[in-house]
């Protein structure tokens, strides 16, 4: 019998295109790290699917949302546990990405925000999580968004076997396939039916939204679905363990959805979006975001003009469409789930879903997208299921605190590979726990820092850009919410002195966890010089 790791040596030096014309990135000549010769498999290692979505709130799901169609994620759920806690480590797209991918947080990784400049692949701290999989012996299969930022040199696939990515616009990787090559005609229909959405599609027109006359397979995330079944298909290797990673672009603005996915829902059962009882942003981290930044301010005020203007009808139109969005992608997720169980691929196998970060969805006074603190925008949904999760975890909501930077670890575990650092993020199938979950939010120039428990939060802010501010005690203030009696967090607390030693144990919580985690900055410094 052929020795397994020499057939795979064999067959990257000769460049085999594979299976269904799914052409690995060896294949195509790429340099750099992705070169590197996979490592024996143990083969006990679970297949791990890796779902996930864009700008989807941790509510918009079925299971905790009876308002919502997500069959196939509630079907997860029920075979899995949801941690209902669970946050991102930062309310923007690449920061966010970054920090889940590499397991670090952003100011770690300096990448703070989505116009800042990212790391190239010759500054990588350690391996992302594709090419951490693939040295453990994993095919490793990309499809969709993963947004690692601006860099000075082409990234590289870091990591994946295979990579389709969609769109060009969602970021270059050399040798990956993109609908611009294999689909042009279907994305320009698209282009022009989101023409006058705005920039990222998030404009009024973009939240707005319509019924969408693009055929499914037009649409980018119809495109990265379609090729994600067809590499299923006939395009898994049937000798190594599986990391599949499938990554969607909704249910983010815009709200063009197919109509089959609208007509789920009754927009008569919808209620009005609950507003403040005050009309202006108070003196908050957001408050300060929007004086701070030269698009973000004028971007809110252009959504407030809008929609003080419209009718409730009108504005539940809009929270129909998200959550249609979200219909439409659960989808496209039970397709391929459905395909997985086909191939026995789900008899070991660890599944994993959640999404980069939330969405306001036009609360505290018509506000959308994220960029700031607040539950809607930080808190994600996060889902782990199939026969790695305990059977009696099965069916079970998780309420300890939980981050994105968990799932390196987790993942690392389960696929019996040792990790180049040691990440501040915990395995989340162990018995650990963390005293609270942290976020950091750097887009308007000025950061601010959440802690966060079950029940409190607390947010430190800058009200100038760091360029500009003389780090004075005047220009540090805070936010205290307690998210049991105050679930929107309208009331800030942080000048009651009723709640002050609340608001110093918190304080003292962010502070030792800001110092453990920049302590260990000397490491990956070294790793990465």
């Amino acid at each position: 019998m052929i020795n397994r790791r020499k057939f795979i040596k064999s067959s990257l030096r000769a460049g085999l295109t594979g299976y269904l014309g799914f052409q690995t990135i060896e294949a195509l000549g790429v340099e750099g790290e992705d070169q590197q010769v996979p490592s024996q498999s143990s083969g006990n290692q679970p297949d791990i699917i890796f779902l996930m979505s864009d700008q989807q709130r941790w509510d918009a799901l079925g299971v905790l949302n009876p308002n919502i169609h997500t069959p196939n994620l509630d079907r997860l759920a029920k075979n899995g546990v949801v941690f209902n806690q669970a946050v991102c480590q930062s309310p923007s797209c690449v920061p966010s990405r970054n920090s889940m991918m590499f397991g670090l947080y952003p100011s770690q990784l300096r990448v703070f925000g989505n116009g800042s400049q990212s790391i190239d692949d010759s500054q990588m701290p350690c391996q992302p999580l594709p090419a951490l999989l693939r040295k453990a012996g994993y095919q490793t299969a990309g499809f969709g968004k993963t947004h690692w930022g601006r860099t000075f040199e082409p990234k590289s696939t870091r990591g994946f076997d295979v990579r389709v990515v969609g769109a060009k616009e969602v970021g270059l990787e050399k040798g990956a396939r993109y609908q611009d090559d294999e689909n042009p005609q279907g994305l320009s229909v698209y282009r022009k039916e989101v023409a006058d959405y705005g920039p990222g599609e998030e404009g009024v027109a973009g939240y707005v939204g319509c019924t969408s006359q693009v055929p499914e397979r037009d649409h980018r995330d119809g495109y990265v679905a379609e090729k994600c079944l067809e590499f299923l298909e006939t395009g898994v290797d049937p000798n190594r363990p599986l990391f599949l990673y499938l990554s969607f672009l909704k249910p983010h603005a815009g709200l063009n959805v197919p109509k089959q996915f609208e007509d789920l829902y009754d927009i008569n059962t919808f209620p009005d979006t609950e507003q403040p009882p005050w009309g202006q942003e108070p003196d908050t981290h957001l408050a300060y975001s929007d004086i701070g930044s030269d698009s973000l301010g004028p971007r809110y005020q252009t959504w407030l003009t809008a929609w003080s203007g419209m009718t409730p009808l009108e504005r539940r139109r809009t929270t129909l469409r998200y959550y249609a969005n979200c219909s439409w992608l659960d989808h496209y997720f039970g397709q391929v789930m459905d395909k997985l169980e086909n191939l026995g691929r789900l008899k070991n196998s660890l599944i994993i879903y959640t999404s980069d970060h939330g969405e306001m969805l036009g609360e505290r006074n018509f506000r959308f997208s994220k960029y700031c603190l607040y539950d809607s925008s930080v808190r994600v949904p996060l889902i782990l299921s199939g026969s790695a999760v305990p059977e009696n975890l099965h069916g079970t909501v998780d309420e300890r605190p939980a981050e994105l930077v968990d799932l390196y670890p987790t993942i690392a575990r389960e696929a019996e590979v040792s990790m180049e650092l040691k990440p501040p993020g915990l395995n989340l199938l162990d018995d650990q726990k963390h005293i609270g979950s942290f976020s950091e939010y750097h887009d308007s120039g000025a950061p601010a820092y959440m802690w966060r428990t079950k029940k409190w939060k607390l947010i430190l802010f800058l009200t100038k850009p760091l360029d500009a501010a003389k780090l004075s005690p005047d220009e540090v203030k805070g936010e205290l919410y307690n998210l049991e009696t105050d679930p929107h967090e309208w009331e800030n607390l942080y000048n009651n002195h009723e709640f002050s030693d609340i608001r110093e144990k918190l304080k003292t919580g962010l502070l030792m966890h800001l110092a453990c985690t920049w302590s260990s900055l000397t490491n990956i410094n070294q790793r990465s010089s």
